[in-house]
C-alpha cells in the first residue's frame, strides 16, 4: 500500500506569482470601465478652435460643464432625444445655441457640435470651418493696432495697473510676453485673435463668438428660406389647380401642402421669437460678450497685484475703470436685428401663402356652395314637375273607375281631345308654378 506524505508550509514561505504589467493594467483599469458604466456615457462633440483647427473629441457631460460652466439643465436643451424650441442662451463663459439643426455650445476661444454628423448639419460645419479659417489668416496687425477695452483701461489709470516686466497683456492678440507664444496656440480661455475696432476706427472685426453666432443664424435663416421657397414653388400651382378642377386628388396634394406650411409656419415663428427676445433684453445680450468678459477677468487678475496701500482716490480710479470694461451691446444687436429681418420676411412669405390658401379655401367653398344651391333648385323643379303629373295621375284615375258615364259612349276622336287636353293642362300648371317660384325669389 502507497502511503501519500503531503508536507504543509506555512503562509509565510508560501510566496504569490510576481505581478506582471497586464495584470496592474487590467487592476487600474477595473475601476475605470466601472466608473464609466456607473458615469454618463460620452459623446463624440466637433471642436472648432478660433485657430481655425477642428477636431472631433469624445467627453462626457460633466466635462463640458467644468469647461464651458453651463449647468446640466443648459446641456438638457441640446439634447436629441428631447424637443426643445429654437434657443439661444447666454451664461457666464458660453452661449448655448439650438436653431433648428443647429446646436452648439460657443465659447470665448472654440466651438462645439455635439451633432456634425448629421447630413443637415455639414454644410453649416463647413461654413464655419472656412469663417473662422479665413479670420484666423487676416493680417495680424489690425489686432495689434486694435484701441480695445483693456488698452483703454490700462492706458487711463497706470496706478491701477502699475506695469510689470515681462507680463504686459495684448489683448486680443492671444501672445503674451512673458510666454512668448504664438496666436495659432493660443491656450484655453484665452481670448480671440481679432476683436473690435483699429485706432482710426475704420476697420472693425467681430469677437469669435460673434462670428460663429452669424453663421448659426445664417445657417437656421438660409434653412428655413430654402423651405418656404421650395413650398411656395409646389402650393402656388397646386391650389391654381384646385380651382380649375376640383377632385379628391388635388384635395389631398393641398391638405398635405398645409400641413407643411403650418409645420414650417411655428418653427420660424419660434426662431423670430427667440431673436425678439434677445433683443428686448440688453442684460442677455451683454451676458454674450464672452471675449470682453474674459478680457475683463485678466484685467481683474492684474489689477489684484494693486499695492493695498494706495489711497482712496486710486481705488475709486479703478473702479471707474472696471466700469468702462462693461460692453456695448450695439455690435450684437445689429447682428441680431439683421438676421431679425430675414426671418420676419421669411414669415411674411409663409403669411401671404397661408392667406393666398385661405382665399382658396374661400373660393372653393363658395363654389361647392354654388352647385349645392344649383341642385336644390333642380330638386324644387322636379318635385314640382312631380306634383303636376299627380294630377294628370288623378284625372286618369277618375276614367279608370267603374262609372257610367256619355264619354265612354263618345266617338274615338274625344278620348285623344281628352288625353291632350290633360297633358296640355299639367303643363301650364308646371309653367305657372316656376313662374311664380322665380318671380318670389325661390327659384333664379
Amino acid at each position: 500500500m502507497a502511503i501519500a506524505v503531503g508536507v504543509v508550509f506555512p503562509r509565510s514561505m508560501v510566496r504569490s506569482p510576481k505581478p506582471t504589467p497586464d495584470d496592474d493594467v487590467h487592476h487600474r483599469a477595473a475601476p475605470a470601465a466601472a466608473g464609466r458604466r456607473k458615469g454618463t456615457v460620452n459623446r463624440a462633440w466637433l471642436v472648432v478652435s478660433d485657430s481655425g483647427r477642428s477636431y472631433h473629441e469624445e467627453v462626457g457631460k460633466h466635462s463640458i460643464m467644468r469647461r464651458t460652466g453651463l449647468p446640466a439643465r443648459d446641456l438638457r436643451v441640446l439634447d436629441p432625444l428631447l424637443s426643445y424650441p429654437s434657443t439661444i442662451l447666454g451664461r457666464e463663459r458660453a452661449i448655448v445655441i439650438n436653431l433648428e439643426h443647429i446646436k452648439a455650445v460657443i465659447t470665448a476661444t472654440e466651438v462645439l457640435i455635439p451633432n456634425s454628423n448629421d447630413p443637415l448639419v455639414a454644410p453649416f460645419v463647413q461654413d464655419l470651418r472656412s469663417r473662422v479659417s479665413s479670420s484666423y489668416g487676416a493680417p495680424q496687425q489690425e489686432a495689434q493696432d486694435t484701441g480695445d477695452l483693456d488698452g483703454e483701461v490700462m492706458g487711463k489709470s497706470t496706478s491701477c495697473w502699475p506695469s510689470f516686466p515681462g507680463q504686459a497683456l495684448r489683448h486680443g492678440s492671444g501672445v503674451s510676453k512673458e510666454h512668448g507664444s504664438l496666436s495659432g496656440d493660443v491656450p484655453e480661455g484665452s481670448p480671440s485673435p481679432e476683436l473690435d475696432v483699429t485706432n482710426d476706427g475704420s476697420t472693425k472685426v467681430a469677437p469669435f463668438e460673434f462670428r460663429v453666432l452669424e453663421v448659426c443664424l445664417e445657417s437656421a435663416c438660409s434653412c428655413l428660406e430654402s423651405e418656404t421657397l421650395a413650398l411656395e414653388q409646389e402650393a402656388y400651382p397646386a391650389l391654381d389647380e384646385l380651382t380649375s378642377k376640383i377632385s379628391t386628388l388635388n384635395l389631398e396634394r393641398v391638405r398635405q401642402i398645409k400641413s407643411r406650411l403650418v409645420a414650417i409656419s411655428g418653427r420660424v415663428q419660434r426662431v423670430r421669437d427667440e431673436l425678439e427676445h434677445l433683443l428686448d433684453d440688453d442684460m442677455d445680450m451683454a451676458e454674450m460678450y464672452l471675449t470682453n468678459k474674459l478680457a475683463s477677468q485678466r484685467v481683474g487678475e492684474s489689477s489684484t497685484r494693486i499695492n493695498l496701500d494706495n489711497d482712496g482716490v486710486e481705488t475709486e480710479s479703478c473702479r471707474e475703470s472696471f466700469g468702462a470694461l462693461k460692453p456695448n451691446i450695439e455690435e450684437l444687436e445689429m447682428l441680431l436685428e439683421a438676421y431679425f429681418v430675414q426671418i420676419d420676411g421669411t414669415l411674411n412669405k409663409l403669411y401671404h401663402l397661408r392667406e393666398y390658401v385661405d382665399d382658396t379655401e374661400d373660393y372653393i367653398n363658395i363654389m361647392l356652395d354654388e352647385k349645392q344651391n344649383q341642385l336644390l333648385q333642380m330638386g324644387v323643379m322636379l318635385s314640382t314637375a312631380t306634383v303636376v303629373t299627380t294630377a294628370g295621375v288623378v284625372v286618369v284615375g277618375l276614367f279608370g273607375m267603374n262609372i257610367g258615364i256619355d264619354l265612354y259612349n263618345a266617338p274615338y276622336y274625344k278620348f285623344w281631345e281628352t288625353t291632350w287636353g290633360t297633358i296640355v293642362g299639367c303643363v301650364i300648371l308646371y309653367v305657372l308654378a316656376i313662374g311664380f317660384g322665380k318671380k318670389s325669389g325661390l327659384l333664379q
